[in-house]
């Protein structure tokens, strides 16, 4: 049964009642808590683990038996109930806690869920620690229950926590001043509470859209432009400033412009970045100015690349993945970090992307500038993006990898995750799936047909390779 499920550096996630079962879940925590107690033998008390969940029908059972299988290890919980992502990682610092759980499977389709973890840091594992965990699991070694067992208690606490961090760094009074009118799509997840409470404290009207967290998705979840075109009509009908979309667990962020047009997730952490890097221009974010310093992975655009560049300051690239990112932020004392997929992260408030974080520097910018978002990304340099995908083992796309390295000699290489190729007027960025084999490759130049030239370079090369 586990070896059907797919398991990566954070976590678990299956189909519930299928490969996902509370028995399952029970044995996931308790391979967890139980490296959690090796990991702090010495500690003066048990260690202790946040556990929050989204808003999917099968949540509540499988958080509780993910709770079963910590206490079982002498592991304390602290139930949080309903909260985003984010929040979680918060709380995970907030409260010392020697790691976290989040019963999540982000934009998947309801029937999916999923088990992520955190470590003291309120980060996923890095890949060594994720393998002795995965080991401890799959191994199907019974832990024998400690004594005396740990508890569970609850914690109310974790919006309101989350909530004040993201406040702290945002003009409150300005924002409230413009009075905008916001669209919050939440997906009937688990970011319309603390969504909307961000939003009105911000002195905003909001038009509230699937906000229920029912878990049952008003429309698919991932926050893209063919699942939000009930969004964009709201937004121009009600004459809206803005409109937001959420994903499930709410650390992604998508934007729909005033006039009611999907503007894309790669603009999220543009937006934001625009905003973090004029306040550092400005002198106001005095303790990241002499780094100006920003943190994504190899498959974001190059808009973040000419924000910085236009404030001074530089772009580093990391694999794909959040923790990649997060971790880049960290050691580099970045400004602001994230990945295109519409997540920000902002260290101040935590090392996981936020939707948040993200609907509050977008109101901040449009406060800060008098623009509205149709213009704020006019202003941006634009790009055209293409993704393509193909079935392919490891040494197939090593073995692509290395042949398009002799179609683009000039090209400045980042082999970090795949390769990344950037030219003058283009990247390109050749990556194996880490839980699937199929090859990704992402293109990015000024328009579509320049971009669609790249793509079909290496697709025609693959073909040749294969003849």
């Amino acid at each position: 049964m586990a070896g059907e499920l797919i398991i990566t550096v954070s976590g678990l996630r299956g189909i519930v009642g299928e490969n996902l079962t509370p028995e399952v879940a029970a044995e996931y925590g308790s391979a967890f808590g139980a490296f959690l107690c090796d990991k702090s033998r010495d500690a003066a008390k048990p260690p202790a683990v946040c556990i929050g969940r989204d808003s999917r029908p099968s949540g509540q059972t499988l958080a509780a038996s993910v709770a079963a299988g910590l206490v079982a290890t002498g592991i304390d919980c602290i139930d949080l109930g309903l909260v985003t992502t984010p929040t979680v990682g918060i709380m995970v610092r907030h409260l010392n806690c020697a790691g976290g759980v989040i019963i999540t499977a982000s934009h998947n389709p309801s029937q999916y869920n999923g088990i992520k973890l955190l470590l003291d840091n309120g980060m996923a594992p890095p890949p060594d620690i994720a393998e002795q965990i995965k080991k401890r699991f799959l191994s199907k070694k019974a832990e024998k229950p400690k004594s005396p067992l740990g508890k569970i208690t609850e914690n109310k606490a974790a919006d309101d926590v989350h909530l004040s961090k993201v406040l702290a760094l945002v003009d409150k009074k300005a924002i409230a001043a413009k009075k905008f009118t916001v669209v919050l799509d939440s997906i009937n997840g688990a970011g319309g509470r603390p969504g909307i409470k961000l939003l009105k404290e911000l002195g905003c009207s909001v038009i509230p859209l699937n906000n229920e967290p029912t878990g049952n998705f008003a429309h698919t979840p991932e926050p893209i432009a063919e699942n939000l075109t009930g969004l964009c009509d709201i937004v121009k009908k009600s004459k809206a400033d803005v409109g937001f979309a959420q994903d499930p667990d709410a650390d992604r962020l998508a934007i729909v412009d005033e006039t009611g047009v999907y503007i894309g997730e790669e603009y999220t952490l543009a937006l934001a970045a625009k905003l973090i890097f004029s306040l550092a221009v400005a002198g106001t974010a005095t303790k990241y100015l002499p780094q100006r310093i920003a943190a994504t992975n190899l498959s974001t655009s190059r808009m973040l690349d000419d924000i910085a560049k236009a404030a001074g300051g530089r772009v580093i690239r990391t694999p794909v993945g959040e923790a990649n990112v997060a971790m880049a932020c960290i050691k580099n004392n970045c400004i602001i970090g994230g990945e295109g997929n519409g997540g920000v992260i902002d260290l101040r408030v935590g090392p996981i992307r936020d939707s948040l974080v993200a609907m509050a520097y977008i109101l901040q910018l449009m406060t800060q500038t008098g623009k509205s978002i149709s213009r704020l990304v006019g202003e941006i340099p634009r790009y055209c993006m293409i993704k393509h995908k193909f079935p392919a083992d490891r040494q197939t796309a090593d073995r692509l990898v290395n042949d398009v390295k002799k179609l683009f000699p000039g090209a400045v290489l980042n082999t970090a995750d795949g390769c990344r190729f950037d030219l003058p007027d283009a990247w390109i960025h050749i990556r194996p799936s880490n839980t699937e084999p199929i090859v990704r490759i992402i293109a990015e130049a000024k328009d579509q047909a320049s971009a669609r030239k790249y793509i079909d370079a290496v697709l025609d090369l693959k073909k040749k390779s294969a003849d």
